[in-house]
């Protein structure tokens, strides 16, 4: 058995073991702690509260084992199993040129693994957030949010496939440089399309009636230097009852967005809370840094493509037995998660670091103690646990535990951490 087959398999059945590990820890830490509200939530989380969150929390992560063994199955099917090849095989069938034969495979490939998943998308959607009275999303909707998500696939990404294909086989040793300035110049196209011309293809966005709650928000972004193109809400209640909010866009076409679930849950002041906190992301340089961290990350991993492809092992001891660029970038894309999975850690440690810097930005702007607010109620209502196991955390979760980010921001403000949030 080739060394690299012997690493792969080792490195995909830890990644099953460790992932099915961590669910199971914390299903079992949620779980013994489902009948205590922590001091912080108790204003506001009724036991029963935090005890439909607990199975909600328990459930989910019930479904999502069963998605890493499927996914790891599928893994295994595509590379050792021979899938790879038998897809390329029927593709090369077609009697067509090289670039589109090499697109034509990548994206059977990728219909295979999304086809694969769709009886779990559903089950999740009509089954699980159905049983939590969270789903709002009819079959139509369902179906039509599919259609559209693949048709959106298929034409963007057979285009910047057939580009990254011809690149490789055209450009000459250097390709990987190419290559590389092409998929960040893409990026950063689609990023400032798609507030204008993507989303709106599966969501209606409006622009804030409110007025006393515009002008607070105009306000705030006034104060804070910050300009935005407009204030959207976005129709998320057609779908689920979960809330949330967010900035889109880059340069003159930054959005604020706003769910219509969460304003119809927060008061003005939470509002303008939680909207300081995403500004605070933009303001302290978040974003720009983790593009850009993006970019070099995607940089060495064109490079390690590039040379990868060069060797006749990689393809051999993946299952693969003909080489190609289609080949070697399916490769890439679909193995190299199972040895990157375990740097989750660190990034998720920094996503928290700016969490908590996005709070404190929060407090100085606006009121700590009404986005302390803002948050217990969207953990309510999102049946979000309140005590997430710490191991779990690190490896899961891109923002601090309930219950020390709450007690953080009662510190910054004129409460104490000592006071519980109220219900306001």
């Amino acid at each position: 058995m080739h060394w690299l087959t012997l690493t792969f398999l080792c490195a995909l059945a830890l990644q099953v073991v460790a992932q099915i590990w961590l669910a199971h820890r914390q299903i079992s830490y949620v779980t013994a702690h489902r009948d205590a509200v922590p001091a912080p939530f108790a204003g506001v989380v009724s036991g029963s509260d935090h005890a439909r969150a607990a199975t909600y929390t328990a459930a989910r992560q019930r479904l999502g084992v069963v998605e890493t063994v499927i996914g790891a199955s599928l893994l295994l099917w595509l590379t050792l199993g021979g899938g790879i090849d038998l897809l390329g095989s029927w593709v090369n069938g077609l009697g067509l040129t090289a670039l589109p034969t090499g697109v034509l495979h990548v994206l059977a490939v990728f219909a295979v693994l999304a086809a694969a998943g769709l009886p779990l998308r559903a089950l999740r959607t009509f089954r699980l957030e159905q049983r939590f009275g969270f789903n709002r999303t009819t079959v139509r909707t369902f179906i039509l949010d599919l259609l559209k998500g693949w048709a959106l696939a298929a034409v963007l990404g057979s285009a910047l496939l057939a580009l990254i294909l011809w690149i490789m086989a055209s450009v000459g040793a250097r390709w990987w440089l190419i290559a590389w300035v092409t998929w960040v110049a893409v990026s950063f196209i689609l990023t400032l399309a798609w507030p204008r011309f993507i989303a709106p293809l599966f969501n209606r966005f409006s622009q804030l009636e409110d007025a006393s709650l515009r002008q607070r928000i105009e306000a705030l972004l006034a104060r804070c230097g910050f300009a935005a193109e407009r204030v959207f809400v976005v129709d998320g209640s057609r779908r689920s009852s979960h809330g949330n909010a967010y900035f889109t866009g880059l340069g003159r076409s930054k959005r604020v967005v706003f769910f219509d679930t969460l304003l119809s849950t927060l008061t003005h002041g939470q509002v303008e809370a939680v909207l300081a906190h995403e500004l605070a992301h933009f303001k302290l340089g978040h974003v720009p840094q983790r593009l850009l961290v993006g970019a070099l990350l995607s940089l060495v991993g064109f490079a390690l493509l590039a040379w990868l492809a060069q060797q006749p092992w990689f393809y051999a001891a993946l299952g693969v037995s003909r080489a190609t660029d289609a080949t070697a970038l399916l490769l890439f894309v679909l193995v190299s998660p199972v040895f990157t999975w375990l740097a989750a850690p660190l990034a998720l440690a920094w996503s928290r670091h700016h969490e908590h810097e996005a709070d404190a930005f929060a407090a100085q702007h606006s009121s700590a103690r009404d986005l302390a607010d803002a948050l217990v109620r969207l953990y309510r209502d999102n049946a979000s646990t309140l005590t997430p196991d710490p191991v779990y955390s690190a490896f899961h979760d891109s923002h601090p535990p309930p219950a020390a980010r709450v007690a953080r921001l009662l510190s910054l403000g004129p409460a104490s951490a000592a006071n519980p949030v109220t219900a306001r």
